[in-house]
């Protein structure tokens, strides 16, 4: 559910037709898209955008109930879960956690409105964000 705002065209229209409880991934340049889900490629170059910086971006325009992160993050990458954890606090509602297995967060893709993939190459920089209602 899209909130308002100007963002990427593709990225704006698969939020505009998310209903609550649709879900969209963020990754890393690394992560697998599955043929049924719609790959949105916004990588440029190694780093560019940063996950956090399409994070930022998509986060304010939509409304987030819950995110999906793979468990091993909490080991192979805690400077990235750090950024997320203190960007959470402005997604303005209160949400859920859920942490997984990687291989249970690439099977999830599947069902994704879209895979939005960054130039970030640092491990295990992946997000399912769910959609929350805009009332």
């Amino acid at each position: 559910m899209k909130k308002s705002g100007i963002l990427n065209a593709d990225i704006s229209r698969v939020l505009s037709y998310m209903g609550h409880t649709d879900t969209i991934a963020i990754g890393d340049c690394g992560l697998p898209v599955p043929e049924e889900t719609e790959r949105i490629d916004l990588a440029l170059m190694k780093g560019m955008p940063s996950f956090i910086d399409v994070l930022k971006a998509v986060s304010a325009d939509m409304k987030i109930e819950k995110i999906v992160l793979a468990e091993e993050m909490k080991e192979k990458n805690p400077e990235v879960l750090n950024e997320i954890q203190s960007l959470s606090v402005t997604f303005e509602t209160g949400f859920k956690t859920e942490y997984v297995p990687h291989e249970e967060l690439k099977k999830r893709t599947k069902s994704c409105k879209a895979v939005v993939r960054t130039g970030e190459t640092t491990p295990y920089a992946n997000i399912i964000l769910q959609s929350a209602c805009l009332f």
